[in-house]
């Protein structure tokens, strides 16, 4: 399970030496931080200040599990792209954009990023499946055969990362970097 701090310091692409220094604290004192120690007092608002996050919700979950119950919902509703055209974006970039916790928000990021790649690559291949059937002189629709593993890789997906959800309170499936 990772820390608090640690996953908001990450999806701000931040190191642990750079958060020291917008802090104002010691890198060690980072360090221990993210090792577990209690957050509190001037400690607590620094690193609030330096994430640019609610202390209170910094306190809340100290030494709590986190609850990542809103990521599992945004991760469910991407399979409604199964059904409705890009709804496996919009639905999840709209439950995303409603969270508060910043933790299910970040997750939620990454889960909507993952989605637009899976319809960009989709749509690219049903545009030029015809002309690929064209030149190869294919009989079988080729689009049909581009459906069929987009729809597989998209429930793995979120099959995949709903189990990570309930077990780590990650994702396993995630891009290095969301563009969100």
């Amino acid at each position: 399970m990772k820390n608090l701090v640690r996953t908001l310091r990450e999806a701000k692409n931040m190191t642990q030496t750079e958060l020291a220094e917008r802090s104002g604290l010691s890198l060690r004192t980072i360090q221990r931080i993210e090792a577990g120690s209690i957050l509190k007092g001037f400690t607590l608002k620094a690193i609030a200040r330096a994430l640019e996050a609610d202390p209170a919700a910094l306190i809340s979950t100290a030494g709590k599990k986190p609850v990542v119950d809103r990521a599992k919902l945004i991760n469910i509703s991407a399979l409604l792209g199964l059904i409705v055209p890009f709804g496996g974006v919009i639905f999840p970039l709209i439950l995303t954009y409603k969270t508060k916790d910043s933790l299910n928000k970040d997750l939620g990021k990454n889960i909507v990023s993952i989605q637009i790649i899976l319809a960009v690559i989709v749509s690219v291949l049903m545009i030029v499946s015809p002309f690929i059937q064209r030149v190869l002189s294919i009989q079988t629709p080729l689009f049909l055969i581009f459906l069929i593993a987009f729809l597989c890789i998209k429930l793995l997906v979120i099959i995949k990362n709903g189990i990570c959800l309930n077990t780590k309170e990650d994702l396993c499936i995630k891009l290095k970097t969301s563009f969100l």
